[in-house]
């Protein structure tokens, strides 16, 4: 109930983003006319189709992905005639007759026409309207996918995203009672109800306009990057959480050590209990331990980090986890890091075995392929981290990045009221270099991109995506966070693959570090590539994967770090060429 309640407001929400605005006119067309014959028609077939769009993406195959573009192009089209029909009624009369009769029905669906509108009518704007609603994937929607994303398209998933999209048709509804009032007092006042119908279809005309062009997911994109991002945030963090008595974790801000009031009475810390902490029985295999239960960690003080080794705010949180696990270990604390993969090639424990041999990990790693510690714990975040205290209970939790003083002040609060007598000492300041350095997020514009067709966004090759099968793209210079391939590509569903050697990747991003997902296929050995930034090569902006002239190889599966701009950070072209053939391009990150 909390998840759809959470995905209800995400949508009401997106009346506030840029993202919204390509689908506005097709909405506002609707003002003035009767709402449960015509508005509520149109915004109930919006949000069911997306619904359904939107699951299909998490089935995936390439019929999903060309049933969702012949979709597009259908709508497209009769959003167009629409359009066309409200800045002359007699447009229609010039077609045939068979889409004369669409022509009308759209016609009757604006009110520019005799007839009164239908509901059918309307339903077939909502239709069309959800064929083309892209809402910018804020915190909620991608918690959404997420969830998507690692179970596949199931009733749960429709049932939220109906929710996400029921939450945005309410406030568009509230949005459309309001703009009725003001259409009509301009019609009274001004006689001008020919004039507002056209200017409404030279609006639907412009929407359709930008779609088509791809600016509704790559200019808007941008725009709306930040813009309710924090409005997300502050809902999943206030109705997330299911503490049983007082305020949720994360509230707490205070980062120095706070001691007992009374020497004379064992320590109580005031972070709430949220719950009793699940077991640890689904793990596949344990790395760094044997399996660890409940009962064995009864008395200990446990922080569970949940994690995957390719994502970039997973690595830079790491240094942090690692220092707390060397400096608390004797003072009872116990790390366990849960290691649930995003992409397939995660699942493989040779590739974490590897990658905790990379990042120095030595604390307990459980390898959660099944996803079920990630269930247990009701997770839905990389990374994430729970604290559970000596009686098992979860007593905090933080989800991303950051907030490291006010973890280490509850890791040290549950140490003291576990009977631990440390001493105040400063917080961990680990030397993170690299990829593990924190982000520069006062310059960050660019978010995470994924190149497999289950999740692209902003793609610009004139060829569009072609799923699962061979094809010769092209890219010219890209718009601000958008990208595309040159050379021969089979798109999966997780990752781009490179079939013929000297195929590239360009992409327009704005922040201070770019990283790129890059492996290797089944019997490619390594793959050499170089590095352009602006045409150039990079100097002393180069990546730690890379050296100056902009050259690297491709050994293993994992996140490579490939601009850190050491100046002034600015919008940057990123381009990288394979010299050879079999690379596994997965998702870009930022930092």
């Amino acid at each position: 109930m909390t998840l759809l309640i959470i995905a209800y407001l995400g949508g009401v929400l997106t009346i506030l983003s840029p993202c919204i605005l390509p689908i506005l006119p097709f909405v506002f067309a609707r003002a003035g006319e009767p709402f449960v014959k015509s508005t509520l028609p149109m915004l109930v077939g919006m949000a069911a189709t997306f619904a359904l769009v939107a699951t299909l993406a998490a089935v995936g195959g390439s019929w999903a992905i060309r049933a969702n573009e012949y979709g597009r192009l259908a709508a497209i089209v009769l959003l167009a005639l629409f359009g066309a029909s409200l800045l002359s009624p007699r447009f229609a009369s010039t077609l045939a007759r068979p889409i004369v009769d669409l022509g009308n029905n759209l016609l009757n669906a604006s009110g520019g026409g005799r007839a009164a509108p239908t509901v059918r009518s309307a339903l077939i704007l909502g239709v069309a309207t959800g064929l083309l609603w892209a809402p910018c994937a804020g915190p909620i929607l991608g918690l959404v996918l997420t969830g998507a994303a690692l179970q596949g398209a199931n009733l749960q998933t429709t049932v939220l995203l109906i929710a996400y999209a029921a939450g945005a048709a309410t406030s568009l509804a509230v949005a459309l009672l309001v703009g009725a009032k003001i259409f009509a007092a301009m019609k009274r006042s001004l006689g001008l109800g020919d004039r507002i119908r056209q200017a409404v279809g030279a609006a639907v005309l412009a929407g359709v306009a930008v779609i088509a062009l791809g600016l509704d997911t790559s200019l808007l994109a941008r725009l709306s990057y930040a813009s309710t991002t924090s409005l997300e945030q502050a809902v999943l963090d206030r109705l997330h959480a299911k503490p049983v008595g007082g305020t949720p974790s994360e509230v707490v801000s205070n980062d120095a050590i706070i001691p007992a009031a009374d020497d004379t009475k064992p320590f109580r810390s005031d972070l709430p209990v949220e719950g009793y902490a699940p077991s640890f029985d689904g793990a596949v295999e344990w790395l760094n331990s044997k399996p660890l239960t409940k009962e064995q960690l009864r008395g200990k003080v446990v922080l569970v980090d949940f994690w995957t080794y390719s994502c970039i705010n997973c690595i830079r949180t790491i240094p942090y986890v690692r220092a707390w696990a060397e400096k608390y270990a004797d003072q009872g604390l116990v790390v366990i890091g849960v290691h649930a993969p995003e992409f397939a090639f995660e699942k493989k424990i040779d590739n974490v075995k590897e990658a905790v041999g990379d990042f120095q990990i030595g604390y307990p790693v459980a390898i959660d392929n099944d996803y079920k510690i990630w269930r247990a714990f009701e997770n839905s975040y990389w990374p994430a981290a729970y604290l559970i205290d000596a009686k098992g209970q979860i007593r905090y939790h933080h989800f991303g990045e950051g907030n490291y003083g006010r973890t280490e002040t509850a890791i040290q609060d549950l140490l003291r009221e576990a009977g631990s007598q440390m001493a105040e000492t400063p917080p961990v300041a680990p030397d993170a270099r690299g990829v593990e350095a924190g982000p520069d997020l006062a310059n960050i514009r660019s978010g995470e991109t994924y190149l497999g067709y289950g999740q692209a966004a902003n793609f610009i090759s004139p060829e569009g995506l072609q799923a699962d099968a061979p094809q010769s793209y092209s890219v010219t210079k890209p718009g601000i966070n958008a990208w595309g391939l040159s050379g021969t590509w089979t798109v999966g569903k997780e990752q781009a693959t490179l079939d013929q050697p000297g195929g590239g990747i360009t992409y327009h991003f704005s922040a201070r570090d770019l990283h790129l997902v890059l492996g290797s296929g089944a019997g490619a050995g390594p793959i050499r590539f170089q590095v352009k930034i602006d045409g150039k090569a990079p100097g002393p902006d180069h990546g730690s994967d890379i050296d100056a002239d902009g050259n690297g190889t491709v050994t293993e599966t994992r996140l490579y770090q490939l601009v850190r701009q050491s100046g002034t950070v600015a919008p940057r072209t990123f381009e990288i060429r394979f010299l050879d053939p079999g690379v596994q391009a997965y998702a870009f990150t930022f930092g």
